[in-house]
């Protein structure tokens, strides 16, 4: 690969990998991140062996079930706090209220009682609401509108509160854990999930917030957040599933719990949730596992805690990290696109895709790190649509190259169509009907010798360019310069019908404008030029010669083309000398004078040879007409 194209590709990868790593870097993961996020989804997704619900976590629902018995929504507040007086005696590990208290109750007993538990058990928790700004577009701290505490009537201990904002992602599904948030006086307010999840840890494994670093740890390992304070939450649960030997947490009706159906004792060393279970209180959010079923708040919370107790974080790399991969990954491909083009290239984007994709796999499963998948594939996949396209335009280009050049032997009608053919230029030829002129400027010797060497060939140039035009006017191809002769085929490599009056009448238009090259010269030099022209039409064999891998010559070979030949070096300066065979197949449509048979070289036999005065004139007027039928 030259250091051309290596630069070329070069500045095709920075390019390609700005304008991806620009998409990457914005707003919150990316202008991409619904595409990614179900990846990760896919990648996180449980079994149904894996999905076992922590049996010490357990939810009491407030389903339809227990407002028809209690009665319409909102209830007063000493429901609960009879319920969780009930179920704090009976010895429950941790009791969380997820019902909002922020505004003071119409009744101040109901208050005072849900005070007086608060008091008496510090290990109740109530919700504190953050009512954030609505566009969070902006990376790190989230911003807040207000903060909403318990009321004051139920004089809450702050360390008894913590915050339940669930927040979805932009395709409105809940990936995410808020672990912590400021409130309005700074101080951090930790998710409902960590309060409750401290209770199932051990000691040294439970979760806190190191205020000089800045960060969260359970036990002695960072936790994994990104700007946000934000880490991803594995769940455990179909959305709404019933509890069973292996799957749903233990879920009861609040009613039932509440009126003794059920002993509080059931709770007892158990991490309780008491929720909204229906609808109607619209506490619902989409998960990762639906996205025609929703999940219940209280649920969400419960595998929230379980995450954060089961402690399997992983790590996004974040933005350096994939901008370095979609460099890397676009050079290379652009690398190797370049190396191995066409329909091997499409190999290579394929190995470069499994490669990357088994790599993306290795590095979750064994390392617990999520890399970018979307951008370093669209930014490979834009490389492969570069080289595509690079490479059409340098076909392009050389098609262009290469019919410009073949366009100075051939006419630009035989060009295309012998590209239009698809056909490899192959050693070989075949046999072929054509008919074959030769030319000589008679008397060059003697003009070489009186003229100075710039004015031969100013004047040679001259011959062989009127030479060259005539052939193409008539869809002749120029085989080649022989010297200060030309030698030219008609009927090949595209057949030509009637190739012999194409032939002839090419003949003509030479012996026309060499007239007046000839007075010219004269003008000049003092010195007259002819030409001398032989013609002969017959079988030959047409094709390529020479080294397929160096240099290949595109001619004729065979005994019509050697009596042309023969038939140019008997011919007179001025004269126009046919074959009796071309002839035949040209009579009555030009004047011609019969010269006899005449002795040629290679032949035994004499040659009946004729010669050619001009058109025609029955034959003149459909001369144009023929022309420019094969033009067309």
């Amino acid at each position: 690969m030259s250091i051309k194209k290596w630069l070329k590709a070069a500045a095709a990868a920075v390019v390609i990998s700005l304008f991806w790593t620009l998409l990457a870097g914005l707003g919150s993961g990316g202008m991409l991140n619904f595409v990614e996020s179900p990846l990760r989804d896919l990648m996180r997704a449980k079994s149904d062996a894996e999905r076992q619900p922590h049996p010490a976590i357990k939810i009491i629902k407030i389903d339809d079930y227990s407002l028809e018995r209690i009665g319409q929504f909102p209830w007063d507040r000493s429901v609960y706090a009879e319920l969780i007086e009930q179920l704090a005696e009976a010895g429950a590990e941790a009791i969380f209220l997820d019902i909002v208290l922020a505004e003071p109750g119409q009744n101040p007993d109901a208050d005072a009682a849900m005070a007086e538990v608060m008091q008496r058990y510090p290990n109740v928790y109530l919700p504190v609401v953050f009512q954030l700004v609505e566009r969070q577009e902006a990376k790190g701290q989230l911003e807040t509108r207000a903060v909403l505490y318990p009321a004051p009537t139920i004089d809450a201990p702050k360390a008894q509160a913590a915050h339940i904002n669930v927040m979805p992602d932009r395709d409105n599904t809940v990936r995410m854990l808020t672990i912590g948030l400021r409130d309005q006086e700074g101080a951090m307010v930790p998710a409902i999930s960590v309060a409750l999840a401290n209770y199932l840890l051990e000691d040294d494994l439970k979760i806190r917030y190191d205020e000089p670093s800045g960060h969260w740890y359970r036990g002695d390992k960072q936790i994994p957040l990104n700007s946000k304070s934000q880490v991803t939450i594995d769940f455990f649960t179909q959305p709404r599933e019933q509890a069973s030997a292996d799957t749903g947490y233990d879920s009861q009706s609040f009613f039932d719990v509440w009126s003794g159906n059920i002993p509080p004792e059931y709770y007892e060393g158990e991490v309780v949730l008491i929720g909204p279970y229906t609808t109607g209180l619209q506490d619902e959010y989409y998960t990762p596992l639906s996205r025609t079923t929703t999940m219940f708040g209280v649920e969400i919370h419960a595998n929230m805690v379980q995450s954060l107790v089961a402690g399997a974080f992983y790590f996004d790399t974040g933005l350096p990290v994939t901008a370095a991969l979609v460099l890397a990954l676009t050079l290379l491909g652009l690398l190797l696109f370049e190396r191995y083009p066409g329909r091997t290239s499409l190999y290579v984007y394929g190995g470069l895709f499994l490669v990357y994709a088994a790599a993306w796999l290795i590095v979750y499963q064994f390392f617990s790190h999520f890399i970018s998948f979307t951008y370093p594939f669209l930014s490979l996949t834009t490389a492969a649509g570069w080289a595509v396209a690079s490479h059409y335009m340098q076909e392009r280009k050389e098609r262009s190259r290469v019919t410009t050049i073949f366009g100075r032997f051939v006419p630009r009608s035989v060009v295309d169509e012998m590209l239009a053919s698809g056909q490899d230029v192959k050693v070989g030829g075949q046999r072929r009907d054509i008919s074959v002129i030769f030319v000589d400027i008679r008397g060059f010797t003697p003009m070489s010798e009186r003229l100075q060497p710039e004015e031969v060939i100013v004047v040679l140039n001259e011959y062989l360019d009127l030479c060259t035009k005539a052939v193409f006017n008539w869809h002749g191809t120029l085989d080649k310069f022989i010297g200060d002769g030309v030698m030219a085929i008609f009927g090949a490599p595209v057949d030509l019908p009637d190739h012999a009056a194409y032939a002839v009448r090419a003949a003509l238009e030479m012996k026309r404008q060499s007239d007046l090259l000839e007075q010219r010269c004269l003008e000049r030099y003092g010195i007259g030029v002819k030409f001398g022209i032989g013609i002969h039409c017959g079988p030959a064999v047409v094709g390529n010669i020479g080294s397929e891998m160096l240099r290949l010559d595109y001619t004729a070979i065979g005994d019509t083309v050697n009596l042309s030949a023969r038939l140019e070096s008997n011919a007179k300066p001025g004269q126009i000398l046919i074959s009796g065979d071309l002839y035949a197949r040209v009579q009555g449509r030009f004047l011609t004078e019969d010269i006899g048979p005449i002795k040629v070289k290679g032949k035994e036999q004499p040659v009946q040879v004729y010669a050619v005065l001009g058109e025609a004139e029955n034959a003149a007027g459909d001369k144009q007409d023929r022309r420019e039928e094969h033009a067309g």
